[in-house]
């Protein structure tokens, strides 16, 4: 009598009934410490994808991914305005190499501006060393602004994705300033008269870096 008055009552368990999974584990001490253990190493896998350094097909985001900055330095000179010159600027490469628009005037020019924690700019490293790479033999010059960094952190970024073009550090933000870059990473394509041609926010598609440098020619 007592056993059915017992398997009525939904609150109380028949102790010759089998246990579910879930209880034997919540029940069990080498159970909750598997749980425990579990939790531990997705907590460390999810920091370990979240460093700024990385792997990049961790970090691929959606095409057009941009990330708001802040610029330090106050903006002079007229903003840039597509069909006009291009702001000039000046700055000095990972490898002490001077680099201005004067400098590279008669070539077409692709300005690239980022950050190594930026990772919608990790995402499309790849993509923007390809590029230089077919159109180095062709007159290409592409320059990467990188704002808020110093050399040094710019030169480790750059040697572990492989970056073989202009890297500049923006350690005050001067030439994003002057070209009015308010979120990363930024394009600025010029042509080989220094005529600002096109400018594009976010990461880019092959087709879209593909369009962007046969206008530039």
């Amino acid at each position: 009598m007592a056993r059915q008055s017992l398997q009525n009552r939904p609150d109380v368990r028949d102790e010759n009934e089998p246990r579910d999974w879930r209880e034997r584990i919540r029940t069990s001490r080498l159970g909750t410490m598997g749980v425990l253990t579990l939790t531990a190493a997705l907590v460390v896998l999810g920091a370990y994808f979240l460093r700024p350094d990385a792997p990049i097909a961790a970090k691929a985001g959606n095409e057009g991914s941009v990330e708001a900055v802040e610029l330090t330095a106050a903006a002079s000179g007229p903003a840039p305005e597509i069909g006009q010159a291009a702001p000039g600027f000046t700055g000095v490469s990972i490898d002490g190499k001077p680099v201005s628009l004067d400098q590279l005037k008669g070539r077409p020019v692709w300005l690239t501006f980022g950050a190594s924690w930026c990772s919608a700019c990790r995402v499309e490293a790849p993509d923007i060393q390809a590029a230089h790479a077919e159109g180095e033999p062709k007159d290409l010059a592409i320059v990467a602004f990188y704002l808020s960094e110093e050399a040094m952190t710019v030169k480790t970024f750059a040697q572990r994705l492989g970056l073989t073009f202009d890297q500049v550090p923006d350690p005050q933000t001067q030439v994003a300033s002057s070209y009015r870059v308010m979120g990363i990473p930024a394009h600025f394509f010029i042509d080989r008269d220094g005529v600002l041609r096109s400018t594009h926010v976010g990461i880019l598609s092959e087709e879209k870096i593909a369009t962007a440098l046969k206008e530039i020619g």
